[in-house]
């Protein structure tokens, strides 16, 4: 290739003193077409194909090269051919004698050609995107994933984020919640993905059949919806970023924390706080733009939807009731009863007919039975011979005194001492568990042992009045005679009777 200036002096002979093509050819010892070729381009253009290249041996399979990458298409990424299993492909299977290298340019320029472009995109205020994400974390100190609901405001950039044990129904509507009270109105409209969630089936035409939990949430505050096609996380890319966002600068490293409301009291200051910067290609921080969006939100209804998801069941016979894969308690009067359930995030709620008759922690685990003891009493006050192997009593978590009341009522009673038992134990059903302690404790001191004294002392303690119990009545605490000791009470093992 010849320099720049070779090319300008060409040029200049031939342009500005007027020589001709051969005498500059004969001048500058280039060829006559080359000189034509200068005075055609002030810079060297470098080499023009002027044809595609000749590939006789790859050219009789570039249609089965063609037709497998268009299969792959519709397969899933991880599954896909590579250019090397093509060639070996074309060389095993169709006879091909080529290298590799030919196979694996051809490839790499067909990919390159069918690659998506995307079009720039203007965001108006007052729309949202919305999406999960999912991460690792140590709440309580127990190593879990985190399934984070992610809301964006396009047009400012602005987004909320909210982490959760996991992506289900009650998270998604708790997170619409948390965002709108966090924004303080509710998007215009809010693009989603195809989750199950919200789409229960996916009809011709771009149309949706929308599941019944998220009409009631779209119904309640009124909000358009929008999916993306299936598949294409492109449609939603804004949120898309959040979610990786969040994941790199608010989760890195994985957080460690007592509880999940702690770490999205750190979340939400991370979002608020970041309102603060001014993103490359805008002039104004992310927070200024957010008014925008905020003036064009629709102002929130009263009350915010009641994020459960609600399900009818039946009652076992043993007072159980299945959500989930896990099991909940109810009162054995309930027992065969068909009940409604209402799972929110950290909370199963129980009811029959009107009546709420149970409330229980959220369980995430597989298979796992959460008790309520006192639904049990009643049932174990009329089957005291189960008492011992109860399981909803195994784990519960009373004073050691209740403990010892239990064995001195047993050893002195018998399986009448067992129902006294569970007689006691029902005084938590109307009384405070510090009176019951407390009176526990005073009965013991007294040597009272019983039911009826127990609760006399109980009364006593809420209406601060004495306690008048006839102790003759009660078997008392035994009580340890502590003699003086005599020295002549050694002298047997001094005898000569010991060998």
């Amino acid at each position: 290739m010849y320099s720049v200036e070779l090319y300008n002096r060409v040029r200049r002979a031939c342009h500005v003193d007027g020589m001709s093509n051969s005498a500059a050819a004969r001048l500058f010892g280039i060829d006559r077409k080359t000189v034509a070729k200068i005075l055609k381009h002030s810079v060297p253009p470098g080499y023009r194909r002027e044809g595609p290249p000749v590939r006789p041996k790859l050219d009789p399979f570039i249609a089965i090269i063609d037709q497998i990458l268009a299969d792959d298409m519709s397969r899933i990424k991880k599954q896909r051919h590579t250019a090397k299993r093509i060639h070996e492909r074309l060389r095993d299977e169709h006879g091909f004698t080529g290298g590799i290298t030919i196979v694996t340019d051809y490839v790499r320029e067909k990919k390159r050609r069918t690659r998506e472009v995307f079009v720039p995109l203007s965001h108006a205020p007052g729309h949202a995107q919305v999406d999960f994400g999912e991460t690792l974390g140590v709440i309580g100190g127990v190593e879990c994933k985190l399934h984070y609901f992610a809301m964006a405001l396009p047009h400012s950039d602005a987004f909320f984020i909210k982490a959760y044990p996991a992506e289900t129904t009650e998270a998604f509507c708790d997170g619409h919640n948390s965002a709108f009270a966090f924004f303080g109105g509710v998007p215009l409209s809010i693009l989603y993905d195809n989750t199950t969630i919200a789409v229960a089936k996916i009809c011709g035409g771009g149309k949706r059949e929308r599941t019944r939990t998220f009409a009631e949430l779209q119904s309640h505050y009124l909000f358009d919806d929008k999916f993306g096609r299936p598949g294409k996380g492109n449609d939603k890319g804004t949120v898309e970023g959040v979610i990786g966002y969040g994941r790199r600068n608010f989760l890195v490293p994985a957080p460690r924390l007592d509880s999940f409301d702690a770490l999205n009291l750190l979340l939400e200051e991370q979002c608020l706080k970041r309102q603060d910067d001014t993103l490359r290609g805008h002039a104004e921080p992310i927070g200024d733009r957010l008014m925008r969006d905020l003036d064009a939100l629709m102002v929130m209804p009263p009350t915010p939807y009641d994020a459960c998801e609600k399900v009818s069941t039946r009652a076992t016979s043993i007072s159980m009731v299945r959500y989930r894969n896990n099991d909940y308690s109810v009162p054995v009067a309930y027992a065969h009863h068909e009940v409604q359930v209402r799972g929110y995030v950290h909370e199963v709620v129980i009811g029959c007919g009107a009546e709420v008759i149970a409330r229980h922690r959220r369980s995430y685990e597989k298979a796992d039975m959460v008790f309520d003891p006192m639904h049990f009493l009643p049932l174990l006050e009329q089957k005291a011979g189960a008492l011992d192997q109860a399981a909803p009593l195994k784990d519960w978590d009373l004073p050691d005194e209740f403990a010892t009341l239990h064995r001195l009522l047993e050893a002195r009673m018998g399986k009448k001492g067992k129902r006294e038992y569970v007689q006691i134990l029902r005084l938590l059903e109307t009384f405070e568990i510090g009176h019951v302690h407390g009176s526990v404790k005073q009965a013991l001191s007294l040597g009272a042992i019983g039911y009826d004294a127990v609760k006399h002392l109980v009364l006593c303690r809420i209406e601060k009045r004495p306690p008048r119990l006839n102790l003759d009545i009660y078997p008392y605490l035994p009580k340890a005679l502590v003699e003086t000791t005599n020295p002549a009470s050694y002298r047997v093992l001094m005898s000569g009777t010991a060998t």
